[in-house]
């Protein structure tokens, strides 16, 4: 296919104009990233944001690859001599990867088939016969006894060779395919049943009796299903009506009285259940899994794009707890820049004297420096530390409050070369307790340090693909790094290299600039760092912050390619770039500005819209960080007991995780709470997504208590049902 085709197809599939689609994609191939595109070349791409952006990468490789597939097959149809003209018809009109094998299927080249045997045994002539089903024509057994040999010794063996040539040809017959396909991804069910005892099926008991239609299916219990057949505790199989399709292969088949009725008959059948049925049941188990993986990696990624989004708490002098029994709780310290000014062994959960002991000495360090904020990771222990912190905060009557981090991934980040790099002075354990307390004060600067697969916000993500996994969470992160915009004086390399258009060894090479040479105090001073061409500079200046620096635009959003086009901006009110030094001239300014006045600046600057609205809204809220939008969680003072609790008591706290079938809300318990799909909303919705997103502070009803699983269940409808009487 052109790619003028292709462009027009991905434009109608998106509904964008094909302009958009090859400006994209012009953009894209000169090297421009997709964070980069969606904010500095709107008036390009027409608004293109960045899902549009990725949407057409992906659909114009995948039509790429379609069109180079489809020149394959071509090709290797050709050198058989057997390319026709309705072939090449058939071949246009492929819109899927999966119709040009159908359509390629009779003639690839076969591993050594019964119906390959059979034609070796010249036994392709009576199969011709059979199928032309002429009503005069010789009974089968006579037809057969030309073609007698000693690989063919009866009519018997020399009628099923024929049946088996037959019945391959019926596998490729790609209009029966198709239909097949269809109505089996629309009635085909998914059956189960245990492969071991019940004692031995564990969570999988849930799938003893268990069949759905696919159609219906959803994702988490097609990857928990797949889980247990791969862990050998559940028979998986595709049930279908086999003898409807049969009787469907049959009559496109059979097309009147004929000796050869009964042999094309049970040929049907034969091809049905040992070739079609088969292949298509492999074929949708593959992208059962594939769609239920696609939904998985897409879950985790809205699930890490919440939590990376995440408020900071700034001007927090915090202490971090990565709670433990026998080798007790590890502690640290961080002042409001994150640097490290205590840290310490305390064991918590051992004896009456320990946790006395424990108990002065950490009331000593919070009164000592000052601590605001506690942080505790929710791992083990995570709930006696929690305890304990509370009757801390009771009896040493402190002002502090306590907030539940989630750890995951901090074992992970301590044992690293950045956390060697970073903390070299303190043991790995401390590390942990540095992390939990950094991962409050600025959620993003903290789990980009960390592999995003092991946050652990999504649901089966051991069970997908791990390098789509890897890089569909990769682009989460470079998109929310970007969107935030990071400082360029504090920032970690962990942090500059997912900026648009750095890499590890130039973010790099900019701390290593900034060590030697002092904080930066202008976004030119970046083409002095080594191996930052202009190109790179042109991609990553603008997601760059200088606070305090010569110039105030360097603490904004606005691309230095716009620096001229926003000092007429605010030329045109009556003020000058150094008025946004100052206060009471910068409040004034901004007083001034509407949003109402981008058409008209535009034409009188010549520029474009999207870029005049763009700095209007940075010179509305310069360094502004658009994370502080978003309400901080909540911070507890008192942990609560699943005594404390019951059904009807309206309750407070974080979405932990959103799943398919729910959301996990951490409201001061050991274990998260859960709110199942069906008592989020009243209303139809797609998905939890559609309702909450991680990190948010919901208010719940309790519905469900039972404390002998140590299982509460919440609801978001009934919550909102009472709150209205």
């Amino acid at each position: 296919m052109k790619e003028e085709q292709i462009i027009r197809r991905i434009a109608a599939d998106l509904q964008i104009l094909p302009k958009q689609v090859k400006a994209a994609l012009a953009l894209l191939a000169a090297g421009n990233t997709v964070p980069f595109i969606a904010r500095y070349r709107k008036e390009a791409t027409g608004l293109l944001n960045e899902v549009q952006l990725r949407s057409i990468q992906e659909r114009f490789d995948y039509e790429r690859a379609l069109s180079a597939r489809k020149e394959t097959v071509e090709q290797a149809v050709k050198e058989l001599g057997l390319w026709t003209e309705e072939l090449a018809v058939a071949l246009e009109k492929a819109a899927q990867i999966q119709e040009v094998e159908d359509i390629y299927l009779p003639y690839k080249p076969k591993k050594r088939t019964r119906a390959s045997m059979a034609r070796e045994a010249g036994l392709e002539p009576l199969a011709d016969l059979f199928t032309a089903q002429d009503a005069a024509g010789p009974e089968p057994e006579e037809a057969a006894r030309p073609y007698l040999s000693g690989t063919v010794p009866t009519a018997e063996d020399a009628i099923r060779g024929a049946a088996y040539i037959i019945a391959e040809r019926l596998s490729e017959l790609t209009a029966y395919r198709k239909i097949l396909r269809e109505r089996l991804w629309k009635n085909a069910v998914l059956a189960c049943s245990l492969a071991v005892d019940e004692e031995e099926a564990g969570p999988f008991l849930t799938y003893k009796e268990f069949s759905e239609r696919i159609a219906a299916i959803p994702s988490h219990r097609i990857l928990a299903i797949t889980r247990g057949e791969g862990q050998k505790i559940l028979k998986v199989s595709l049930t279908a009506d086999n003898d409807a399709y049969i009787g469907l292969l049959a009559g496109m088949i059979i097309r009147g009285p004929s000796p050869y009725g009964q042999i094309l008959m049970a040929t049907a059948a034969d091809s049905y259940k040992r070739l079609i049925f088969p292949q298509m049941d492999r074929e949708i188990r593959s992208d059962l899994f594939s769609k239920a993986e696609k939904q998985a990696i897409s879950v985790f990624s809205e699930n890490l794009r919440s939590l990376l989004m995440q408020p900071p708490f700034p001007k927090q002098i915090i202490l971090g707890l990565d709670p433990g029994y026998r080798t007790g709780c590890k502690a640290a310290v961080i002042d409001a820049t994150g640097t490290v000014l205590d840290y310490g062994t305390y064991h918590l959960t051992g004896s009456a004297k320990q946790r006395d002991e424990a108990a002065k000495s950490l009331a000593n360090i919070i009164k000592k420096h000052g601590v605001t904020l506690i942080s505790i990771g929710n791992g083990t222990a995570s709930y006696e530390t929690e305890q304990f912190v509370s009757t801390l905060i009771e009896e040493k009557k402190l002002t502090c409050r306590y907030i539940i981090a989630n750890e995951s991934g901090a074992s992970v980040y301590s044992a690293s070369d950045l956390a060697r790099e970073e903390l070299p002075d303190l043991d790995v354990t401390v590390r942990g307790a540095v992390s939990i307390a950094r991962r409050i004060q600025d959620p993003l600067a903290e789990a980009v340090k960390i592999d995003p697969k092991s946050i652990g916000v999504g649901q089966y993500q051991h069970d997908v693909n791990q390098k789509t996994l890897s890089s569909a969470l990769d682009s989460v992160v470079e998109s929310v790094v970007n969107r935030v915009g990071v400082d360029l004086n504090t920032a970690s390399p962990a942090l500059l290299q997912h900026i648009s258009g750095l890499t590890a060894s130039t973010a790099g090479n900019i701390v290593a600039y900034r060590n030697a040479n002092g904080p930066f105090r202008s976004r030119k001073e970046l083409r002095h760092v080594s191996r930052l061409g202009p190109a790179t500079y042109t991609q990553c200046a603008g997601f760059l912050r200088i606070k305090g620096g010569t110039d105030p635009l360097d603490d904004t959003s606005v691309h230095p390619e716009s620096y001229d086009l926003a000092k007429k901006i605010i030329s045109e009110y009556g003020f000058t770039l150094k008025d946004l030094k100052h206060a009471d001239k910068l409040r004034e300014l901004q007083n001034k500005l509407q949003m109402n006045a981008a058409p008209k600046l535009a034409a009188a600057l010549g520029a474009g819209e999207p870029t005049i609205r763009d700095i209007l809204e940075e010179l509305r809220k310069p360094g502004r960080d658009i994370r502080r939008d978003r309400p901080l969680p909540p911070t507890r003072k008192k942990v609560l007991s699943l005594a404390e609790l019951q059904t009807g008591t309206l309750v407070r706290g974080t979405v932990q995780n959103v799943v398919d079938f729910g959301v996990f809300v951490d409201f001061g318990l050991k274990t998260p709470g859960l709110i199942h799909r069906s008592e989020l909303c009243s209303h139809p919705f797609r998905h939890p997504l559609d309702i909450v997103r991680v990190g948010e502070t919901v208010e719940a009803r309790i519905i469900s208590v039972d404390a002998k699983r140590n299982r509460v269940g919440l609801s978001l409808k009934q919550a909102a049902e009472k709150r209205g009487r």
